[in-house]
């Protein structure tokens, strides 16, 4: 009994834990911890999504530990990006949407790697149905969906269900649930000259530029009325910090790594069991996808940027060192770095047209069927070879014999065409040749 009547007997300064509480939420104390949760991989995601001129506005971000247990944001990518340049030769981060680049002709799969291509077929169906038409608005016909992709989707879902439903009052079943998606819809849009380096001048771009003039405005607060001008220098420097590292010319380079002009049809998807695949033609004027999606840094061997990388990893960390120094108006300083954090994630995670990257397309068509092979049927129909060039993607397993036959009539009507192209070319070569002779 006697430890508990001590207990009741200890005096406890009731005022404490408030002096407490109020002083952290005056100053809070240790500022930058709160903005752990943003990491360097989201500000290089940001700088890959805003890249390409002179100006790319990522707002100024950072986080860290009083102690230095963890760096983070602006100062955390400097470092990684300093790796990333001197051992992998690179700035661009890896593409984080996994898709696959087909040739259209050869059928040659190769596994995407760049940032464009992922971010064009992860964000598909938000811009599938938002491109321009091949032909003139007048010349559609009469009634025709202005969203084509999804109207045909939606058929497809409808047929689908409507066989399901027959199938399943047949058999004495209950009916069943309306499916999430259709067979397969294969849309095909036609490349327009394409911008290397265009940033895509849109909402991501400009939010960018409000955002800093806002953490300018913010850090100038305490500038002004307590004459504390520490927060509005640390800003002011994270701002042209994070400036000069979008503004290499590095980032271009990398970002848009390909040829251009190319007569090249490609297709991009998912892989098996997507629901769409995206037919890009080159049309003589468009990127070459094949090379963009190879995402080769090996010729960019420029000490130069390295060197640059380099000094700015240092002055991140410099300035790193200074602002954790600051003890008062804290409060300031954590607007101008949640602004920042709120900036990079919105930048990262909004979808954006493929016209944002430099890569303005045309729609042309959209083939889709109940079934996956009818799907594929009607595109080899269409475009010969473009069919089965995606064939083994969403048929890998062993194929009927009536599939088999199709497949293999299709490839010899390709080849005949093939044959009587490169007869009349060589025709006309010849005869061109004669008459210059005679000449």
């Amino acid at each position: 009994m006697a430890p508990m009547l001590l207990l009741f007997r200890r005096a406890f300064d009731a005022g404490l834990p408030s002096r407490e509480f109020s002083d952290q939420w005056k100053h809070p104390n240790d500022a930058f911890s709160v903005l752990l949760i943003l990491g360097g991989d989201v500000v290089a995601r940001a700088l890959a999504q805003l890249v390409g001129s002179h100006l790319t506005p990522v707002a100024f971000s950072f986080a860290n530990e009083r102690y230095l247990a963890a760096v983070l944001g602006w100062v955390a990518y400097a470092i990684s990006a300093v790796v990333s340049t001197i051992g992998e030769n690179k700035l661009m981060p890896p593409a984080d949407f996994s898709c696959k680049v087909v040739n259209g002709q050869t059928g040659y799969v190769r596994d995407n790697c760049s940032w464009i291509i992922g971010r064009m077929v992860r964000d598909f169906e938000t811009w599938m149905d938002k491109q321009p038409r091949a032909e003139a608005p007048r010349a559609l016909p009469p009634g025709s969906s202005p969203n084509p992709v999804q109207a045909r989707i939606e058929e497809i879902i409808e047929l689908k269900w409507k066989e399901l439903r027959e199938r399943a009052s047949g058999n004495g079943q209950p009916e069943p649930e309306r499916p999430p998606k259709a067979g397969l819809c294969v849309s095909v849009y036609k490349a327009q000259k394409p911008t290397k380096g265009y940033p895509g001048y849109d909402a991501p771009y400009i939010a960018g530029l409000l955002t800093c003039i806002f953490q300018l405005a913010v850090a100038a607060i305490p500038c002004g009325i307590f004459g504390d001008w520490s927060i509005l220098l640390v800003t002011g420097a994270g701002i042209v910090l994070s400036f000069i590292s979008g503004a290499l010319p590095r980032w271009s380079k990398e970002k848009w790594a390909c040829r251009i002009n190319t007569d090249k049809v490609f297709v991009l998807t998912r892989g098996n069991g997507s629901q769409h695949a995206i037919v890009i033609q080159g049309a003589g004027v468009g990127l070459d996808l094949e090379d963009l999606a190879a995402a080769d840094t090996s010729a960019f061997d420029e000490r130069g940027t390295q060197l640059v990388v380099v000094g700015l990893g240092f002055l991140w960390i410099l300035l790193l060192i200074t602002a954790s120094g600051i003890r008062h108006n804290t409060w300031f300083l954590l607007a101008v770095g949640g602004m920042g954090i709120l900036q990079n994630m919105y930048v990262t995670s909004k979808s954006r047209p493929p016209r944002a990257f430099g890569v303005p397309l045309e729609f042309v068509e959209v083939i889709g069927k109940p079934k996956v092979m009818e799907a594929l049927f009607e595109v080899e129909d269409r475009y010969p070879r473009l069919g089965k060039s995606i064939l083994p993607i969403f048929f890998p397993g062993e194929l009927r014999k009536d599939e088999k036959e199709k497949w293999n009539n299709y490839e010899k009507v390709a080849k005949e065409r093939s044959e009587g192209k490169k007869s009349l070319v060589t025709s006309l070569t010849t005869n061109a040749e004669a008459s210059n002779s005679s000449q």
